[in-house]
């Protein structure tokens, strides 16, 4: 090799191994390099948390307690209308039942209403109303239907808004829960249902309705049955002689007029 050709040929060869050198350094970047290394991490977002369920709710929609308390009572209540109904014409008596947490459960709006961390409101609670969905409680249906199968009618007294009463009655049809009549809250009384008992009584309560006696009542509230109210916690025994006889009650954990009883 000439000397023209070493001089040619060392300057090639220099530059050869600093291109190796640089493609060593610094490697084509993938998906998986850094865009660079001193980039701060994105923190991850956080999700607010879910709030918890109230656990009134957690034990409406879940406890096999609630389903269970919930046949007995109207098991029992059916038993005592068999002896209480014998011998009566069909026709001439009728039962009284709420219809809240007594024949229809509302603790899906609970539910969503506690998922929202929202408390109950009148707007929501009208929304939930129009939507017709409360599920038949556990027994009521089997209840209902031997009432109807004995002769009497069924007469749903309510503290829902007079407004709200088509709906009602709409919504116990989707659910097939037997009923004869529906007595809502007129607009701007009160929520005694003293009234609303006699008018069935003396068969002014619906158009072409006779008169019919009430032989068993069932509710979720002490005002659900003649003559008590929240008072009763304080009085004797005796003022519970009807229940389990022709008064039934039905445990509500999440709502009634004692949310207004002093706290002891």
């Amino acid at each position: 090799m000439s000397s023209t050709s070493r001089r040619l040929t060392l300057p090639l060869v220099l530059l050869a191994l600093a291109a190796c050198s640089a493609r060593t350094a610094a490697p084509p970047r993938t998906s998986a390099t850094p865009v660079a290394a001193t980039a701060a991490a994105k923190p991850t977002p956080k999700t607010a948390p879910t709030p918890a369920l109230p656990s009134a709710v957690l034990w409406q929609r879940t406890a096999a307690e609630y389903r269970a308390i919930h046949l007995q009572v109207f098991r029992e209540a059916g038993e005592a209308l068999e002896r209480l109904a014998a011998g009566r014409a069909p026709g001439t008596w009728a039962v009284s039942v709420d219809a809240d947490e007594t024949i229809i459960d509302n603790s899906l709006y609970a539910y969503e209403r506690a998922r929202a961390a929202d408390a109950y409101a009148l707007p929501s609670w009208a929304d939930w109303v129009k939507r017709r969905e409360a599920a038949a409680v556990p027994g009521a249906i089997a209840f209902l239907q031997k009432v109807q199968n004995l002769g009497g009618r069924v007469a749903v007294v309510t503290n829902r808004g007079e407004d709200q009463c088509e709906d009602t009655r709409a919504n116990l049809r989707s659910r097939s829960i037997p009923f004869d009549l529906v007595l809502c809250r007129a607009e701007g009384a009160n929520g005694e249902k003293e009234g609303r008992w006699q008018a069935i009584a003396s068969g002014t309560a619906v158009p072409g309705l006779r008169p019919l006696e009430i032989l068993v009542w069932v509710g979720d509230n002490v005002g659900d049955f003649p003559g008590l109210d929240q008072s009763a916690r304080d009085a004797d025994d005796s003022a519970f002689a009807l229940f389990g006889e022709r008064y039934f009650v039905l445990p509500n954990p999440v709502y009634g007029s004692w949310e207004k009883n002093t706290p002891r």
